[in-house]
C-alpha cells in the first residue's frame, strides 16, 4: 500500500498544476478521494463515486485493455416521453443512480443521469460483464473455437486436470452448476471472492487458474446453483485459451463494433495480464443500452446472429432454479418466467431486457447501502415492474 500511496504523489507531482487543469473531472474526481487500498469492496461512498466512473484512469489502480469501437454508431433515436406511474428524481436519488436509460420499441423512451455523470463518461459494469462473457461463448462456439457446451473445462485449460474442475462442463460453469465450493459473501474479507484476485500462485500458473484449482468439491457436478464470480473469471481464461485473442480484441470484433457502439470501452485486467471477466467492463451507459438492443435483436450482424442457432433462447431462459419464485439463472443472465431477463452487478449496475414489450432499461448506480443492498435491489425490481405497466397501458391506450 505503502508502494501505491508513493507512486499516486509522484504522480501528481509530475503533472504539476498545469498538468492536474488537463486531466478530465472524473480523473480529478478520483485523485481527490483516492482509495486507501485496492480492494473495492471496502471503499467508502465517497471513493466509490469518484472510482467507478474512473478504474481505468490510472494504472497504478488498474490496468485495462481497450475495447475499441468502430466509426458508425447504431442510432439511438428520441421517442416520446414514456408516462411513468414513479418519481423519476426520488427512484434515482434512492437508487443513487449515474444514468438511467429506457429503450422500447427501439427509441430512447427516457434517459437521466446523476451524480455528477453523464453520457460521455464510462461507468464500471461489474458482473454485468457476465452477461458479455457469455454471450463471447455462444460466438466462439459458432466459430468453432469451442466444440461443445458439454466439453469439460481442463479440455481448454489442462491446468485444471486432477481438479475438481476436471469433469465440470462448459454449461455447468457458465449456469453455475459445477458443485465446487466458492464464498460470494461481499461483505467478507476472507472469502474466496474477495480474496482470490490477491493469491500468489505457483511459478508459471495462471493466479485465478492456481486458486480455482485449489477449490473443493462441496456437490456432485450440475446439481445445484451457487453464484460464483471465481468461475465467470474461469470462462475467461478458457476463451482466451480457446480463441487465441485477449477478451477485450474479441469482444470490440464480435460485439462492440458489429453493434455499433458509440465508444470505447476497457476492460480491467488481472494481475495476470487478462480481462477480468466476471466483472470490470468501463462503458457508456448508452452503449449499455445498445448491448440490451444487440441481444434484443438476436445478437445479429447483417441478418447474422454471431451464436448458434438456438443457442441466445438457451442463454437468456432459465436453465437452473435459484429459489427465488418466478426467477431463474440461465448462461450468466438472470431470467423472469414472464420472458424477461437481466444482467446485473453489485452496487446497482444492470441491463433488464424484456422481448414482449421491446424494452431495454440500462442503469448504473452506486448504492449506498452497499453491494447487494436489498431495499435498492427490491426498488429496482419494483420499477422494471412499473416500466412494464406504462408500456402495456399506453398499448391499450394509445394516443
Amino acid at each position: 500500500m505503502k508502494k501505491l500511496i508513493l507512486s499516486l504523489v509522484a504522480l501528481v507531482v509530475a503533472a504539476g498544476v498545469a498538468g492536474w487543469f488537463t486531466l478530465d473531472k472524473e480523473t480529478r474526481a478520483l485523485l481527490a478521494t483516492f482509495p486507501t487500498n485496492r480492494d473495492l469492496l471496502f471503499w467508502n461512498q465517497a471513493q466509490r463515486d469518484a472510482a467507478f466512473r474512473a478504474l481505468d484512469r490510472l494504472p497504478i489502480l488498474a490496468k485495462a485493455h481497450v475495447v475499441p469501437a468502430g466509426s458508425t454508431p447504431s442510432p439511438l433515436p428520441p421517442g416520446a416521453s414514456l408516462k411513468l406511474p414513479v418519481d423519476i428524481d426520488a427512484y434515482m436519488a434512492g437508487q443513487r443512480s449515474a444514468a438511467l436509460i429506457i429503450v422500447q420499441g427501439g427509441k430512447v423512451r427516457l434517459e437521466r443521469y446523476g451524480l455528477g455523470f453523464d453520457a460521455a463518461g464510462r461507468w464500471t459494469s461489474f458482473s454485468v460483464a457476465k452477461s458479455f462473457t457469455s454471450t463471447l461463448v455462444g460466438a466462439a462456439l459458432r466459430d468453432g473455437f469451442i466444440r461443445s457446451m458439454d466439453d469439460k473445462v481442463s479440455q481448454y485449460i489442462p491446468q485444471m486436470k486432477g481438479s475438481a474442475y476436471d469433469d465440470v462442463s462448459i454449461r455447468q460453469l457458465l449456469t453455475m452448476t459445477s458443485g465446487v465450493q466458492w464464498n460470494e459473501d461481499y461483505a467478507d474479507p476472507n472469502s474466496d471472492v474477495a480474496r482470490f484476485n490477491n493469491h500468489k500462485p505457483e511459478a508459471g500458473l495462471d493466479a485465478l487458474v492456481d486458486y480455482m484449482r485449489r477449490l473443493p468439491r462441496a456437490a456432485p457436478a450440475g446439481t445445484r446453483w451457487h453464484y460464483s464470480t471465481g468461475e465467470t473469471n474461469l470462462v475467461g481464461v478458457l476463451l482466451v485459451n480457446a480463441t487465441g485473442k485477449p477478451l477485450a480484441q474479441y469482444l470490440s470484433e464480435k460485439i462492440w463494433i458489429p453493434a455499433g457502439m458509440e465508444q470505447q470501452a476497457t476492460w480491467l485486467l488481472s494481475k495476470s495480464g487478462k480481462e477480468i471477466s466476471g466483472c470490470c467492463l468501463q462503458a457508456a451507459a448508452r452503449d449499455y443500452a445498445r448491448m440490451g438492443l444487440f441481444v434484443l435483436g438476436g445478437a445479429k450482424v447483417n441478418g447474422q446472429a454471431i451464436v448458434p442457432d438456438g443457442w441466445l433462447a438457451d442463454a437468456t431462459t432459465r436453465r437452473t432454479p435459484i429459489d427465488v419464485p418466478g426467477r431463474g439463472y440461465g448462461y450468466q443472465w438472470w431470467t423472469y418466467d414472464d420472458g424477461s431477463f437481466a444482467a446485473r452487478g453489485i452496487f446497482g449496475q444492470g441491463i433488464f431486457i424484456d422481448p414482449q414489450r421491446q424494452l431495454v432499461i440500462a442503469s448504473n448506480a452506486d448504492w449506498g447501502g452497499g453491494a447487494t443492498e436489498p431495499a435498492a435491489n427490491r426498488a429496482r425490481e419494483e420499477f422494471y415492474r412499473a416500466v412494464q405497466k406504462a408500456v402495456d397501458d399506453e398499448r391499450k391506450n394509445p394516443l
